[in-house]
């Protein structure tokens, strides 16, 4: 490596984050994978973000210290989550310039931001479109030119440009051993662990999605459990209870069935209370839960769990209003008519109503979603990008892929509404697509 490669420190969250001012779900680690990395790498540049960081009990320092002297932070405060924010706050206290802040373009400005330049990408949710992200990889690069190539670059910190003779700290000697003495003890420490142990945040969450995947739900289970244990070897705990990795450990735990599905199960329930169930307006943990909770009624563990998942897939449904909670949502009252919840015919008369109501709902998202991938599909066209035939093929695959699941969902809410001409046609065009895509050996898995 050379002694004059240029350093980029990302601070945002990893995995998948929810944003509460919206109640979209999005996946951080497209917008790192697809957006970010690729142009520091093409660049030269080293690249790095916090759950890359080997953590080997002084995370804090690593951190610390990549906010100081990184020649660039890129800072997505995309879901405000509140470690990005801190982090951003100490660079901009630190250093005077050369910090670029980004963020999903759905992002609401919190006030005190309102005055700060925020580049803005578009984010599916769940990906990244190809054109997106080639269009997004023209403005970082136009983007970090404007913040490196001026003498002195001009200032992007609030600190320094409203309190214009602060002088920036600078790392002098006696700092600059005890940092050396620090990677000194970090090295003797890693060499004395195991393989398995010395892997950083990123590799095991990309193993355990990988385990995930493939349903290999044990060893999803292990991977994500140390996971979470990596956080508690640090001073910061920055991984502990964080919502992704307690909703994946619970998800694996539940799909491994050990020692019994009912077990299980209740684990994985007990994983999810860290999170704050009862108050918790987070719609993966509530949709998790509304699962498991079903899932146990069905085991004959009783009514209880019938109830408690109509509970979390209402709260689901009417935070997110979309799809996949909306069946399940309708599902679980027609569970309820046949159940001895409710003793009276009107109560039973009104659940079957309201779960055909909500799946009238669900056919309305359904044809609303089906237009904006058309539309999606459509612009792509249009771009004037030079995707490359792999990345074409993979955006295709994506596209393909949201559309399967529409379809499903819309069969679902016509058989539910005993619409059965049109819950066939919709099976036959799902059919259609999972035929005509290679993407659905891996879709299928989900």
């Amino acid at each position: 490596m050379s002694n004059n490669q240029k350093r980029c420190f990302v601070v945002m969250g990893f995995g998948v984050k929810t944003d509460y001012t919206t109640g979209r779900k999005l996946d951080l680690n497209k917008s790192y994978q697809y957006l970010i990395k690729p142009v520091l790498k093409e660049r030269g540049w080293i690249c790095v973000r916090a759950d890359e960081i080997p953590n080997t009990g002084s995370i804090d320092l690593q951190m610390y210290q990549e906010l100081l002297q990184a020649d660039v932070v890129i800072a997505d405060l995309s879901t405000l989550n509140a470690n990005a924010l801190y982090e951003l706050g100490i660079r901009h206290a630190l250093r005077p310039f050369t910090t670029i802040i980004i963020a999903e373009d759905k992002l609401v400005y919190p006030f005190d931001l309102s005055h700060i330049v925020i580049t803005k990408y578009t984010h599916l949710g769940d990906s990244i479109d190809y054109g997106e992200a080639e269009r997004f990889h023209g403005v970082l690069n136009t983007l970090l030119d404007a913040a490196l190539d001026q003498k002195p670059p001009p200032k992007d910190s609030p600190v320094y440009t409203f309190i214009s003779d602060l002088v920036p700290p600078s790392i002098q000697d006696k700092i600059d051993q005890m940092i050396s003495r620090a990677k000194e003890a970090i090295a003797t420490e890693t060499s004395a662990t195991s393989t398995a142990s010395s892997k950083t945040l990123s590799i095991l969450c990309d193993e355990g999605e990988d385990a995930l995947m493939n349903k290999k739900f044990s060893d999803a289970k292990s991977i994500f459990k140390a996971a979470m244990e990596l956080g508690k070897t640090g001073i910061s705990d920055f991984a502990v209870n964080d919502p992704y990795l307690v909703q994946r450990l619970a998800l694996a735990t539940a799909k491994a069935g050990e020692p019994d599905v009912v077990t299980a199960l209740n684990d994985a329930l007990q994983l999810l209370s860290q999170l704050g169930l009862d108050h918790t307006n987070d719609p993966e943990t509530v949709a998790l839960a509304g699962s498991f909770e079903k899932k146990l009624y069905e085991q004959g563990q009783g009514d209880e769990h019938l109830k408690n998942a109509i509970l979390f897939n209402e709260r689901g449904y009417f935070l997110l209003n979309n799809r996949y909670n909306g069946i399940n949502l309708a599902y679980s009252f027609n569970c309820r008519v046949e159940s001895n919840l409710y003793s009276k015919k009107e109560d039973k008369i009104a659940d079957m109503v309201f779960a055909n109501r909500v799946r009238t709902r669900v056919l309305m998202i359904c044809d609303s979603d089906w237009d904006a991938i058309q539309q999606r599909e459509t612009q792509e066209f249009a771009k004037p990008v030079t995707l490359n035939s792999g990345d074409f093929q993979k955006q295709n695959d994506y596209n393909n892929e949201q559309k399967f699941w529409v379809l499903v969902n819309k069969a679902e809410a016509h058989f539910g509404l005993g619409e059965f001409d049109s819950y066939r046609n919709c099976v036959d065009e799902a059919k259609k697509i999972r035929m005509q895509t290679g993407c659905f050996k891996v879709l299928m898995n989900k």
